[in-house]
C-alpha cells in the first residue's frame, strides 16, 4: 500500500479544530439548577433556616427528575450529562442532606457526651451515597425486571427522608437529646439502605404517556390539593412509607419462604 502525502496522513489523524464538541444545554441547565438548589441549602442550614434548607432539597429533586426525561424527550443523552448529573446527585442528596441534620441535631450530640457520633454518621451516609452512586452507574441495566425496582434505597429518597424530618422537626422546634438521638437512628437506618440489596420499586414502569381514567384525574387533584395544606407532614409520611417499604416487604417474603419452606412434604 502507497504511503500518504504528509498533509492528506495528519488530515486522518489530527481532529478538525474547526469541529468542536459540544453539550446539550436543556437538560444540563437542570442539571445546574438541581446543583445550585442542593448548594443554596447547605447556605440555608447554616444560617439555621432549615425549612428553606429542606424545601430547596426538593427544589433539587424535581430539577434531577427533569433532567432526565428531558434529555430523553429531546433526544439529548450523553456521557457528559450522564456524569454531570451524577456529580450533582452527590452533593444535592449526598453531602447537602448530611449537612442539614448534622447542623439541625447532630451537632448537639458532643454536647450531650457522644463525642464525634455525630459528624462520623453524617460522614457514614455521604459514604453511602458515594458508594450507590457507583454502584448505581457500574450496574447494567438487562432485563424488565430492574427496571421495575433499585437495588437498595435510591438516594433522592432517602435526601426527601431526611429533609422532610427536619422539615416537621423544624415546625414544631423539638430539640433536646432524644431528637439527636432519634435523628441518629434514621441517618443510620437510610444510610444502611442505600447500600443494602433490598429492592425499592421505581415506578418506571408507569406509563405517563398513557390514558388515564377520569376519576384516576381527580384522585390525582385531590393529592395535590393535599400537599398543598400541609406539604412538610405529607411528604414525610409518603417517604417514609417509601423508605420502609423495602424492608418490610423483605422481610414479608422472607417469612412467606420460610412458611413455605415448613410446609413442604418431605420425600
Amino acid at each position: 500500500m502507497a504511503n500518504l502525502p504528509e498533509s492528506q496522513d495528519k488530515n486522518l489523524y489530527t481532529p478538525d479544530p474547526t469541529k468542536r464538541r459540544g453539550i446539550y444545554i436543556l437538560p444540563n441547565l437542570f442539571t445546574t439548577a438541581s446543583l445550585f438548589a442542593g448548594f443554596y441549602a447547605i447556605v440555608a442550614a447554616m444560617n439555621h433556616e432549615y425549612q428553606t434548607a429542606a424545601i430547596a432539597i426538593f427544589v433539587a429533586m424535581i430539577f434531577d427528575g427533569l433532567d432526565g426525561r428531558v434529555a430523553r424527550l429531546i433526544n439529548a443523552q450523553s456521557p457528559f450529562g450522564a456524569e454531570y448529573d451524577s456529580l450533582s446527585d452527590m452533593l444535592a442528596f449526598g453531602v447537602t442532606p448530611a449537612l442539614v441534620m448534622y447542623n439541625w441535631a447532630l451537632q448537639s450530640l458532643a454536647e450531650d457526651g457522644f463525642g464525634k457520633v455525630g459528624w462520623l454518621t453524617a460522614f457514614l451516609y455521604v459514604a453511602c451515597v458515594a458508594l450507590r452512586l457507583a454502584r448505581f452507574n457500574t450496574q447494567v441495566d438487562h432485563s424488565g425486571e430492574a427496571k421495575r425496582y433499585f437495588s437498595g434505597l435510591p438516594c433522592p429518597s432517602a435526601a426527601a427522608f431526611i429533609a422532610s424530618l427536619v422539615w416537621v422537626g423544624n415546625i414544631y422546634h423539638v430539640q433536646g437529646m432524644w431528637v439527636s438521638l432519634l435523628a441518629l437512628v434514621f441517618t443510620i437506618f437510610v444510610s444502611v439502605m442505600m447500600v443494602s440489596s433490598i429492592p425499592y420499586r421505581s415506578f418506571k414502569d408507569i406509563d405517563l404517556k398513557g390514558k388515564i381514567r377520569f376519576t384516576a384525574l381527580v384522585v390525582i387533584v385531590l393529592i395535590a390539593i393535599c400537599i398543598s395544606i400541609s406539604p412538610a407532614h405529607l411528604l414525610l409520611v409518603v417517604f417514609a412509607l417509601y423508605v420502609f417499604s423495602g424492608p418490610a416487604v423483605a422481610l414479608w417474603n422472607l417469612r412467606g419462604k420460610k412458611t413455605l419452606t415448613k410446609t413442604e412434604p418431605k420425600l
